[in-house]
């Protein structure tokens, strides 16, 4: 029998190149820990692998910008945990203030506080920041066109009031005449930018004076664009856009011909809150979040302008028993702003914080999908 030693020499070395090949394979893989190191290894388990790796760092890095939004947020709320202390301050000066044992030199030390406190909440407003980006100021804020802004009594008033009634007729939401009499008072007092405004009308004939005769001389005054009641409804307009001409802490006060108060009265005609927010022109500063691995995945927040000359505390005025009485109505309706907008960033936040934690899954998951694709199993490998 004949052997042909070039064919055997042949075979011999078409075997040695290829295990040399198969265990330098084996060795790549078994060093970089990687079963596809090189698109030849597995070019669709490659392209699919990639894919996954762009959304898994896609998935980390939108965890990392929910956990700056939350730092940013917690910024902004921190800042209004600071503008709430000084308005309950406020008030509890308003409400001293208000007390008759205090003498002309002591409210003038209140107002003093009161123009300090004011200020600082004012610059707390202009100065709060993260990353130098301003955040209560306005400027990240929604767009919005200037706005005149107005005050409604909703649900004091029975529901066929109107302008045109008359006082002898006037009735509460539960039918009942609130008993304006001859002789009667009404005073209508507001803050306009600080500066307390009042409106008083004396009632002389119950029968033929109507709420058109209050209305008109709360419009009587530069302040007020108009005011009118329909349907049970009052509503107040500001005399100008934007929210430095806002009426602030409208209350209406009927007193009898000795000087008592008419609670009935004065409650019926005196239910006044903000019904259209006062506004100024403003563009679009609203901040965008990226919480996604891909294009769109996005949520916007906007908050608005928590300055004092906005909330309508700058220089608010309690020099005076009555002016007291008015600051205070106009700390109560700053400090539910306040409280609103703190609620809107607590809300973010919340969502952010789950929004974290689905990320980090979907990571963790989707990292567990891709190791199976491209790391190497050592059994099978070695």
């Amino acid at each position: 029998m004949r052997i042909n030693h070039n064919i055997a020499a042949l075979n011999t070395y078409r075997q040695l190149n290829s295990a040399s090949t198969a265990q330098g394979k084996s060795m790549e893989k078994l060093s970089s820990g990687m079963r596809i190191n090189k698109a030849g290894d597995d070019a669709a388990g490659l392209a699919i692998s990639e894919k996954m790796r762009g959304q898994i760092r896609g998935l980390d890095q939108a965890s990392k910008n929910s956990q700056d939004a939350i730092s940013m947020i917690q910024t902004a709320e921190g800042a209004l945990n600071e503008t709430h202390s000084i308005l309950q301050r406020m008030r509890e000066l308003s409400v001293q203030s208000a007390n008759d044992t205090n003498t002309t030199e002591d409210r003038k030390n209140i107002q003093d506080e009161m123009n300090q406190l004011g200020t600082e909440v004012e610059r707390i407003g202009n100065q709060t920041e993260f990353n130098t980006k301003k955040l209560l100021n306005g400027k990240m804020g929604a767009a919005q066109t200037a706005t005149a802004g107005t005050i409604t009594n909703t649900g004091n008033l029975g529901a066929a009031m109107a302008d045109a009634t008359t006082l002898d007729s006037l009735v509460d939401k539960a039918g009942n005449n609130v008993g304006i009499a001859n002789g009667d008072t009404i005073t209508a007092t507001w803050s306009v930018n600080g500066t307390q405004k009042t409106a008083t009308f004396n009632v002389t004939d119950i029968s033929s004076d109507a709420l058109s005769n209050i209305n008109g001389a709360i419009a009587g005054d530069a302040s007020v664009a108009s005011a009118a009641t329909v349907a049970g409804v009052t509503t107040i307009t500001a005399a100008s856009n934007g929210t430095a001409a806002q009426i602030n802490g409208l209350s209406i006060e009927v007193t009898s011909s000795t000087g008592e108060r008419k609670e009935a009265a004065s409650n019926a005609l005196s239910n006044f809150d903000v019904g259209t927010a006062a506004k100024d022109v403003r563009d679009d500063g609203s901040s965008t979040f990226h919480i996604g691995a891909n294009n769109g995945q996005t949520i916007n927040l906007s908050v608005e302008d928590m300055r004092a000359s906005t909330l309508g505390v700058k220089d608010l005025q309690v020099g005076t028993q009555s002016q007291a009485e008015t600051a205070m109505k106009v700390v109560d309706q700053a400090i539910q702003k306040v409280s609103t907008e703190r609620s809107k960033l607590g809300s973010y936040q919340n969502r952010l914080e789950h929004t974290i934690n689905n990320l980090n899954t979907s990571s963790e998951n989707l990292t567990a999908a891709e190791s199976r694709i491209r790391d190497v199993d050592y059994a099978l490998a070695a």
